[in-house]
């Protein structure tokens, strides 16, 4: 192994930390896992309650209301118990939410799975403040966005058996062809539970070091004329902002994939249905045409979330050479262009541009929460929190990408999420004014700062 790569995982004192990495990565794949069963649920309580598109992203507010609630707790344990209490405590809330799912599936009301939803996710926000600006710190500072896009591959992974999950346990049929799907929800989620478990277990006997973070900014300076404060820091405050906006464009995405696949595709030929797609498809409207089903779509989300994945890869790769603000602002552009191509309903190319969607918001998050903690030291643990509180946009925008859908079609609600990546997009372009610095890799001036 060259020495640039060693140095990726050696941190200043010389240790070692690639086992670390390798560990907090697999948080990453746990809340992967359980954000992309989300994604697939909405449909679910569509068609078992006869809810509409706005009311079943009720199921994302209740998700993303647990990250705002937590947060700030979050961000102050982190800070009280070091990395390794604050994982360990999410850990367990997670296993509590999981659980939870057992007498939710008896009780049957939808209070009830909204109730488990937002504990696991409260549980999924100490392990996000905390894991996400750790894998900053692992190491050479240098590579600081390329190991948080590397960690967060894992989170990708996770989203792609994600959708599998719900599919098999939310959308199956009996032998009779009656939905399976309210008395199987609760399978994952209890496998979830003990997963977590175990995962507690292991980080309570392993070596999590408590590394500080370059204070790149003086913050924790005692000079009676340097600012303390995060929110004076224009890159730190438009990250919170940008954050919230991504967020909420991708879980809009997410969350409708399903209703956009069933609705927007164009007719297929009858001819797929006497394949290994047969259970994917099924009479359409038209003669002789078929359309995908809710399983069908469901199991398709995961080709989504691979072309997520390949994002995840190839961006920690790109992200080694080129500046991470600048790769940012292009995916963002990119996502723009693709979100208007949907909009503009053009069949095929619009379906493709849905999955190329995926592809470019796949750096977003681990890269706008780089950018915006990039040189605030200790203060990076509670500028973290902020950010993972900025998450709380995926619980709003959704509900007003589901209007537009419900008063238009899902074509038309991608124009919701197009806005959210334009100020992405702009955020990353214009961040080296913001930080005052040319890049990640180089000191900001101090002017302005």
């Amino acid at each position: 192994m060259s020495t640039e790569k060693k140095s990726m995982f050696v941190t200043d004192d010389g240790r070692n930390v690639v086992v670390t990495f390798i560990l907090v990565s697999s948080l990453f794949l746990l809340w992967g896992f359980c954000n992309g069963m989300i994604d697939v649920m909405d449909k679910h309580f569509q068609t078992e309650l006869k809810l509409s598109l706005a009311q079943s992203a009720w199921v994302q507010f209740a998700h993303y209301l647990g990250y705002f609630l937590m947060a700030i707790p979050a961000g102050w344990l982190a800070t009280k118990l070091g990395y390794k209490g604050g994982i360990i405590a999410g850990l367990l809330m997670v296993a509590v939410g999981g659980f939870w799912f057992i007498p939710a599936t008896k009780i049957a009301s939808f209070w009830a799975f909204l109730l488990g939803v937002c504990v696991i996710a409260a549980g999924l926000t100490f392990l996000e403040t905390i894991a996400n600006p750790y894998t900053t710190v692992l190491g050479d500072k240098r590579y600081a966005a390329t190991r948080i896009n590397l960690a967060q591959s894992c989170n990708g992974i996770g989203w792609i058996f994600g959708p599998i999950a719900g599919a098999a346990f939310f959308y199956g049929k009996d032998s009779s062809g009656q939905s399976t799907g309210s008395a199987t929800l609760w399978i994952p989620y209890a496998a979830v539970g003990v997963v977590v478990l175990v995962l507690a277990i292991i980080f309570y006997f392993a070596n999590v070091p408590d590394i500080k973070t370059e204070d790149t900014y003086h913050l924790d300076d005692s000079a009676p004329n340097v600012s303390h404060s995060i929110w004076t820091h224009p890159h730190f405050v438009l990250a919170v902002i940008a954050q919230f906006l991504y967020v909420a464009a991708q879980a809009g995405i997410f969350s409708f994939f399903i209703n956009y696949m069933t609705s927007q595709v164009p007719p297929l030929p009858e001819s797929w249905t006497s394949g290994f797609l047969k259970s994917w498809l099924e009479p359409g409207t038209a003669g002789g045409a078929v359309r995908l089903t809710d399983q069908g779509a469901a199991k398709l989300a995961s080709v989504g979330f691979v072309c997520f994945l390949i994002g995840r890869f190839s961006g920690a790769a790109i992200l080694r050479t080129f500046s991470a603000h600048k790769v940012l602002g292009l995916y963002g552009l990119m996502n723009v262009m693709a979100c208007l191509l949907v909009f503009l309903k053009l069949g095929w190319i619009s379906v493709v541009c849905v999955f190329l969607s995926y592809f470019f918001m796949s750096i977003m998050f681990p890269t706008i929460f780089a950018l915006g903690i990039y040189g605030l030291g200790a203060r990076a643990k509670k500028a973290s929190s902020y950010i993972v509180m900025a998450i709380m946009g995926g619980a709003i925008l959704p509900k007003l990408m589901g209007h537009v859908g419900d008063l238009y079609d899902m074509s038309r609600a991608f124009i919701v999420p197009l806005g959210c990546f334009a100020f992405v997009s702009f955020y990353g372009y214009f961040w080296p004014k913001f930080s005052k610095a040319e890049s990640m890799h180089v000191d900001p001036t101090r002017g302005g700062h």
